[in-house]
């Protein structure tokens, strides 16, 4: 979150009718819904799940063992499960 003078953003008519409201606090405008970025979009978090999941899908189709793929990638047979059960969106 980046705090920015109000000033230099909004014209002063603007800051006016704000200033009737709240002097001196901290305001949080959130961004609007449709230009609001998934969970992980930013760090690149979210397209190295994808990632990681389809190759654990692969491996189940092709024979791995549910057992095995939790070892291989450290995670826990449920977890497994909800990967491999998944069905496409």
């Amino acid at each position: 979150m980046k705090c920015a003078k109000i000033e230099t953003i909004l014209p002063e008519s603007l800051v006016k009718e704000i200033q009737k409201y709240i002097q001196g606090e901290y305001i949080y405008i959130p961004n609007q819904m449709k230009k609001r970025k998934k969970w992980g979009e930013n760090s690149g978090s979210r397209a190295e799940l994808r990632i990681r999941n389809e190759k654990i899908q692969s491996r189940y189709n092709n024979g791995c063992k549910i057992e095995h793929l939790a070892e291989e990638f450290f995670l826990s047979i449920e977890s497994i499960k909800k990967i491999v059960y998944v069905r496409n969106k």
